[in-house]
């Protein structure tokens, strides 16, 4: 699952940014407006976090606009304005959740999942599907309701963006883009077949079929 940053403090951004990794999310960082539009015109992000003040615009504005030309990806505010006034503002304009800083990181991943749910209509920390259980904080499967197993960051992340987009179609390169962030260097297409046998032979090969010359897709029944 891939998230877009949009901060303009180099060290707060590579902060945020190594702990959403952590977190099992990969992070586009753009510093301008500029550079958020253009990967948003290019990129598929299941959410934004944003900054207001900003060297080429207001985030505010930015956002707004983006509500106008119809983008429904949550959205979090993160700004050091924090009078309610501030907050009202924000929320009018077209975003989901306001955060001031400074801030606690367990705060921002938490309010971040919440907003993931909510977009999703799974209000757990489990999301259940096709008889295949997926706990996002402990970060382990189980295919029978008894045994769980761990898995490793990218088997989780490739598992939670399946079970998140049920019976559709993923090509390979949608994937990997999903996997890694854009400064990464490029990931072998090759490797989301390793990764697909591995949650196979744990999940069974029906949950997870492949569509010959498309990709794959994790079956909801």
């Amino acid at each position: 699952m891939k998230l877009l940053l949009l901060e303009d403090d180099d060290l707060l951004a590579e902060s945020l940014e190594e702990s959403l990794n952590d977190d099992g999310y990969a992070v586009d960082w753009a510093s301008s407006i500029r550079d958020a539009e253009l990967l948003m015109s290019t990129e598929e992000y299941a959410l934004a976090i944003i900054d207001l003040g900003l060297p080429d615009g207001s985030g505010l504005e930015l956002i707004e606009r983006w509500r106008r030309q119809g983008q429904q990806l949550p959205i979090l505010i993160l700004t050091a304005r924090d009078t309610w006034e501030d907050k009202v503002v924000g929320l009018r304009g077209g975003a989901d959740d306001y955060l001031t800083k400074p801030f606690h990181k367990s705060e921002l991943l938490a309010r971040l999942h919440a907003l993931l749910r909510r977009q999703s209509g799974v209000l757990a920390n489990i999301l259940a599907i096709n008889g295949v259980q997926l706990d996002e904080h402990t970060r382990q499967v189980s295919a029978d309701g008894a045994l769980w197993h761990d898995l490793t960051s990218t088997e989780f992340r490739l598992l939670r963006y399946l079970m998140r987009h049920p019976d559709r179609v993923h090509s390979k390169m949608q994937l990997l883009d999903q996997l890694y962030s854009l400064e990464q260097d490029a990931a072998d297409p090759n490797l989301v077949e390793v990764y697909i046998s591995r949650l196979r032979r744990r999940l069974g090969k029906h949950v997870i079929q492949t569509r010959r010359g498309q990709g794959y897709l994790f079956a909801s029944r």
